[in-house]
């Protein structure tokens, strides 16, 4: 993990700190998430006007009717989906690409479908400039997962469908788990789902609040 690290700048380390300890206090208990979420540079992923608002636990717009979902978010998502030992992770909706990136810290290959083309092409520019080479961005309709890519250890969907896409439960490996946000805007619960041969279980983890998941690509 820290190999990929290298190269990444240390502007900020103290506001990162600060996040982290922030983390800690809402219940935050994986060191590994801890430590990623602390060396990744969060403000590069937003506006340059919004920098300086990075490290809050606050959503940030980043264009396009989307946001960057707040630090807690993004690492009770990640914390959840840890839970199966992935090795390889489909991500839908990528957005400003931080969710990604913090997983690709963490397990040894992304997948990740973004249905707007300008962030698409943001995000390729991101990941290069920070050398994540283990993750692999689509121009898609996130619904449909990747299915050549497919199986996926996990899955960690972050906009809110209305109902669970069928396709995305077919491209979840046997013993593997996918977190995601579901229900209308202002009824959402983030949920694990974790499949056991045919069977898929579902865990409600807490109430959510994510942008709704959209079809098509643009």
């Amino acid at each position: 993990m820290h190999s990929r690290l290298s190269g990444i700048g240390m502007t900020s380390q103290r506001t990162r700190d600060r996040m982290v300890q922030r983390l800690r206090e809402q219940g935050i208990g994986d060191a590994r998430v801890l430590e990623v979420m602390g060396k990744l540079p969060r403000h590069l992923f937003v506006d340059e006007a919004l920098a300086s608002r990075a490290y809050e636990d606050t959503a940030l717009p980043i264009g396009f009717g989307q946001t960057i979902s707040q630090p807690y978010t993004v690492a009770r998502m990640t914390e959840a989906v840890l839970a199966c030992a992935p090795r390889k992770v489909l991500e839908v909706g990528t957005g400003s690409g931080y969710q990604a990136a913090v997983l690709s810290l963490l397990v040894d290959e992304v997948c990740t479908v973004e249905r707007i083309d300008a962030l698409v092409r943001q995000v390729r520019a991101r990941f290069r400039q920070l050398g994540l080479r283990n993750i692999r961005v689509k121009h898609s309709d996130g619904s449909w997962g990747w299915e050549t890519q497919g199986p996926f250890d996990a899955i960690v969907v972050t906009a809110a469908p209305a109902e669970i896409p069928a396709a995305l439960l077919a491209q979840l490996a046997d013993g593997g788990c996918m977190v995601i946000p579901v229900g209308e805007r202002g009824s959402q619960t983030l949920a694990r789902i974790t499949r056991k041969g045919n069977v898929c279980e579902r865990e409600d983890l807490e109430p959510a609040s994510f942008v709704p998941l959209l079809g098509g690509a643009g």
